[in-house]
């Protein structure tokens, strides 16, 4: 791999060029970034792969909707439809509840493209085939929220601005066409001494010096334990600004659901036998917290936003029927359930025990209150 990333670097030094003046030309004001009429939070990260954004993003509904009409809008990656879409949408007014009734009763199961020129005119779909996983999670956990996706975000934005008080934006921080009102960046624990290179030989999409757009730096995934020598170690190695708030969080794991989110009577035991399912970034941290109850893992792995096969849960169903283990079950991620619901692998998974593992943000250090006081003093 060292070897290799050194054959890269020259294609990651033209690679850093074209952002690096993208980037100029955004900060001199020759590209135009857009300054949306509402408050606007974007939460994002430098690398490629996961940093806890939609735990991050799922953290800030918790806080906002139900002080605020509140919508998050995604990219919608790996989706096969095109364009504005909302999933979901809380309306100000009794006439656009009225234009949305039947639109928002509609389920549309064809891979669609939705232009809106008006943002009374919405339809649901559900599925992560057709908006995307976290989004489709999104939907799932906060019914009561518009979600909604658009490659371009300023289109988004214009379309949601009008009937809602604040926009979070979900992996948005490369996207200098929009310009947030407060910035929130990720850097995962487990990657932070990793060399600085743009991709391909290294794992950033932009240069390190990018950090500098930032209002918050959140260091995600820590150990509950981190010590206060090892965050100091951390700063140094971020090197924040001077006008950057700094926090440290760990994933707070939450008691296993079934796929409908209801709460499931299991506990692992050290004779317990996890089938892992997974198609994210990193699973290492999963991993770890479930060897607290058992070593007997047999993990399928797949690449991040994977979509399942019928052949992948054929797989894992026979598999799990071969183990003779008389404690077994199989267990995946919230961002991995809302692709195995798609329709041609239901009812297949349907037959099998899976439970999903949510997980949540616990702030180290009880910084948690001035967290929220810092984004909910911005909102207001």
């Amino acid at each position: 791999m060292k070897y290799l990333r050194w054959l890269l670097f020259p294609f990651s030094l033209i690679y850093g060029l074209v952002v690096v003046i993208r980037n100029w030309c955004y900060d001199a004001g020759i590209f135009k970034s857009y300054s949306a009429e509402v408050p606007v939070i974007s939460v994002g990260n430098l690398d490629v792969g996961g940093a806890g954004k939609s735990p991050m993003t799922e953290y800030l509904i918790r806080l906002f909707k139900d002080e605020y009409k509140l919508a998050t809008l995604s990219r919608g990656y790996g989706r096969a439809t095109k364009g504005y879409v909302v999933v979901k949408s809380k309306v100000k007014s009794q006439k656009s509840k009225v234009e949305n009734s039947d639109l928002l009763a509609t389920h549309n199961t064809q891979p669609t493209t939705v232009h809106t020129p008006h943002a009374t005119r919405h339809t649901t779909l559900t599925t992560a085939q057709q908006i995307g996983d976290e989004p489709a999670q999104f939907a799932q956990k906060f019914p009561d929220i518009t979600v909604a996706v658009c490659e371009a975000r300023v289109e988004g934005i214009k379309q949601l601005q009008d009937e809602h008080d604040l926009i979070i934006l979900d992996d948005a921080y490369q996207h200098r066409a929009v310009k947030p009102g407060l910035s929130i960046l990720l850097f995962d624990y487990n990657r932070v001494n990793e060399p600085h290179l743009l991709l391909p030989a290294g794992n950033l999409r932009e240069p390190f010096s990018g950090r500098k757009r930032a209002d918050v730096i959140i260091i995600s995934k820590c150990p509950a334990e981190l010590s206060a020598d090892e965050q100091s170690t951390i700063i140094k190695r971020i090197k924040p600004f001077e006008y950057q708030q700094v926090f440290f969080t760990s994933i707070a794991y939450q008691p296993l659901q079934d796929l409908e989110g209801n709460a499931a009577d299991v506990s692992i035991t050290g004779n317990t036998t996890v089938f892992l399912l997974t198609g994210i970034a990193n699973a290492d941290p999963l991993i770890r917290y479930i060897k607290r109850g058992t070593s007997h893992i047999i993990h399928h792995n797949y690449p991040d936003h994977h979509r399942f096969s019928l052949k992948n849960i054929s797989k894992l169903a026979s598999e799990f029927s071969a183990c003779t283990s008389k404690n077994k079950l199989i267990i995946t991620t919230e961002k991995d359930a809302q692709r195995l619901v798609e329709h041609e692998l239901l009812p297949l998974v349907k037959q099998l025990p899976v439970l999903v593992m949510p997980i949540g943000v616990n702030f180290l250090n009880g910084t948690q209150q001035q967290f929220n006081n810092f984004v909910i003093n911005y909102v207001r």
